[in-house]
């Protein structure tokens, strides 16, 4: 398979144009998940159709609401950096982050046929929780606590990065990544969906005399349509695993060092290493995000993640 193949597949089976398509493969090549031009086949194959779900309008309501429930009482920075966030795009990024884990219930659900209670709690705002499932029932069984703690972080399609700050990778015993397809604009699709902007917003327009039917209409138009949000659970990593300091890889060009890999502990001072051993005059940049908020805690690109149906399993059978 080439890649225009698995970028033509990937376009037709979560219904978005070529472009949007290419970057998710990209990613997937810039992350390690593929590694050659043999690789396309497998990784869609193998890997990304199956581990791949979709969520409806009912199951994304639920996350948007539950996510304004405690939207005021959230601290308004982002995890593990001082940037400030006003609320709309607190809502958004929250949003996002229940979706993720909402995503993982139904990929518990496709293949285990287990239900999941999700843990939305109060406090800062955190895409990543220490125990994002609370209590599971699977079939013909109650409902009960599961026995691993599970850590759940949600990234957009071009994030390639399983970061984990501080001492979060303590916390739980295992960390799971899922890829969400929501762009900058989900929430106004789902507005659209459920005609705050027909019957309220636009209609407004019209009665103060801002806007004429006719702009109502082409801008009702050129708002985005809701569709089913398509996630992508990426691949786990467990806490009780053997992890190397500076487990990195990189290409180094005329002047910067770039890190397109790593699996494990990152520590203050690790970029000033990777500095001195590789000879680097200029920065040390990550692949695709320059830099991380923080230099503590634990790092993996997705190609490090455990994705396979035997590592899945694996993880089911300690449930």
């Amino acid at each position: 398979m080439k890649k225009e193949e698995a970028v033509n597949i990937i376009g037709n089976k979560l219904d978005i144009e070529s472009k949007e398509a290419s970057v998710i493969v990209e990613k997937s090549i810039a992350g390690g998940e593929i590694t050659d031009s043999s690789g396309f086949e497998e990784w869609i194959n193998e890997r990304f159709l199956p581990n791949l779900v979709f969520i409806n309008e009912e199951g994304y309501s639920q996350m948007c609401i539950d996510a304004l429930k405690i939207l005021s009482k959230t601290a308004p920075t982002d995890y593990g950096s001082s940037r400030q966030r006003d609320l709309g795009q607190l809502w958004a990024d929250m949003t996002r982050g229940y979706l993720g884990e909402y995503a993982f219930s139904l990929f518990l659900k496709k293949h285990w046929g287990i239900t999941a209670k999700l843990g939305h709690d109060v406090g800062n705002l955190k895409d990543y929780l220490p125990m994002d499932i609370h209590q599971i029932k699977e079939p013909h069984a109650e409902y009960r606590t599961p026995r691993l703690k599970i850590g759940i972080k949600a990234i957009k399609w071009n994030g390639i990065w399983l970061d984990i700050s501080g001492d979060q990778f303590n916390h739980s015993d295992v960390h799971v990544l899922v890829k969400v397809g929501t762009g900058r604009d989900h929430l106004f699709a789902f507005f659209k969906k459920i005609s705050v902007f027909k019957d309220k917003i636009l209609k407004i327009g019209q009665e103060v005399g801002s806007l004429s039917k006719e702009e109502a209409e082409k801008l009702y138009n050129d708002l985005p349509s809701f569709k089913p949000i398509s996630a992508y659970i990426c691949g786990f990593v467990p806490k009780k695993a053997t992890y190397k300091e500076l487990s990195y890889t990189g290409r180094k060009g005329r002047l910067h060092y770039t890190v397109c890999s790593w699996n494990g502990p990152i520590n203050p001072g690790d970029l000033d290493h990777i500095k001195e051993k590789e000879s680097v005059a200029g920065k040390v940049n990550f692949e695709g995000i320059g830099k991380f908020a923080h230099d503590k805690g634990y790092l993996f690109n997705t190609g490090s993640l455990l994705w396979k149906k035997t590592d899945w399993e694996a993880v089911n059978k300690n449930l």
